[in-house]
């Protein structure tokens, strides 16, 4: 983290909670500055160490390093969660679907996948109900990265005992592409066109039109190349996990926290100060990104009825069509034509 932006996480955090400003007590002493109860909560978020270690560093106790934290976590969601952890709007998904193109998936918005976070300190009567396959209690996060490793969309706080297929279940992940509100996906892919965006995933997926997975043991020339550069691009979210362990210690090892609160609060700061460094170290003489993150769109008010209506209508038809099966496979079959013509002939003269 440079040291603007950390300066810049100071300056709205004292705008935001009066617990960041230094005062002076009864005694007319001055107590913990910003700087202090900041620098503890990053040190253990960034490095997972116990509440207690930070005391040598910059002399602040355990109690008040656990409450400082508690708060950062807190304030960073609630300060930057709508610009940080929002959906793409217009201008992104036009640049994901450029360079996306370029990688040989027109038609693609990311990549999606889970990651399960130890839960050390949990509720007894709990462990059966969060242990999973890893056979320790476990939190599951599920989110979208881009191929600049930024993660568009995070849903975190089911129990480990679930598989990806019942965390998408309860994921808001396509509520706005079926409620209507999602900007609009038009690309053609070998001749056909479509209409919705898709994110590539791995084989426990289901067959929807929105996901588009690899092809387990191929024996074609053609399909084995679709399956290599599959696999390859999928590797975005992966990565994207890697980074946000490696930047932030806390969410790779076990969780030391009782209260799930403060767990989810945890997990989201740490994914918005991952954003939050992404743009930051962009390279300005790069490629031009023409990112506009204060654009969120106006939440329009719906009226509400008892009779059927167009919109409830619309709605189930968006459902069928994001599970479309058929869609599903002539998406794959196309995508396997296009990255053979694109990559074919220096396949064939290797």
């Amino acid at each position: 983290m440079s040291r603007p932006l950390f300066f810049r996480l100071q300056s709205a955090l004292e705008a935001h909670d009066p617990y960041f400003i230094q005062k002076r007590n009864a005694a007319r002493t001055l107590g913990l500055s910003s700087l202090q109860k900041m620098t503890a909560a990053l040190r253990i978020l960034a490095y997972g160490v116990a509440a207690d270690s930070t005391d040598e560093y910059v002399r602040i106790g355990e109690s008040t390093a656990i409450e400082s934290l508690k708060r950062f976590v807190k304030a960073v969601v609630n300060i930057f969660s709508e610009e940080y952890l929002r959906s793409p709007n217009s201008n992104d998904i036009a640049r994901l679907l450029a360079v996306n193109e370029k990688r040989g998936f027109p038609g693609m918005l990311g990549s999606i996948d889970c990651m399960h976070w130890k839960w050390k300190n949990y509720p007894t009567a709990w462990k059966g109900q969060y242990t999973g396959h890893s056979r320790e209690p476990t939190l599951i996060l599920e989110a979208v990265a881009s191929y600049d490793r930024w993660i568009w969309h995070a849903f975190f706080g089911l129990p480990g005992s679930h598989n990806d297929i019942n965390v998408l279940e309860h994921s808001s992940i396509f509520t706005e592409l079926a409620q209507g509100r999602a900007p609009p996906v038009n690309y053609s892919i070998n001749g056909h066109d479509y209409t919705m965006g898709y994110y590539l995933a791995d084989g426990i997926y289901p067959q929807w039109s929105t996901f588009v997975k690899t092809i387990s043991a191929p024996l074609e020339a053609k399909k084995k190349h679709f399956a290599r550069v599959q696999e390859a691009c999928r590797k975005d979210v992966e990565c994207a996990f890697g980074i946000l362990q490696a930047r932030f210690s806390i969410v790779r090892g076990p969780a030391r926290f009782w209260d799930e609160a403060t767990l989810n609060d945890i997990m989201k700061a740490c994914i918005i100060l991952h954003n939050m460094i992404i743009e930051d170290e962009r390279d300005p003489n790069g490629v031009q990104q023409d990112d506009d993150y204060e654009q969120v769109p106006e939440s329009i008010p719906i009226p509400v009825s008892r009779e059927p209506t167009i919109e409830v209508q619309n709605f189930i038809q968006s459902h069928i069509r994001i599970r479309d099966r058929e869609t599903h496979s002539q998406l794959q079959a196309d995508l396997v034509e296009h990255l053979w013509q694109l990559h074919g002939p220096i396949i064939r003269i290797i």
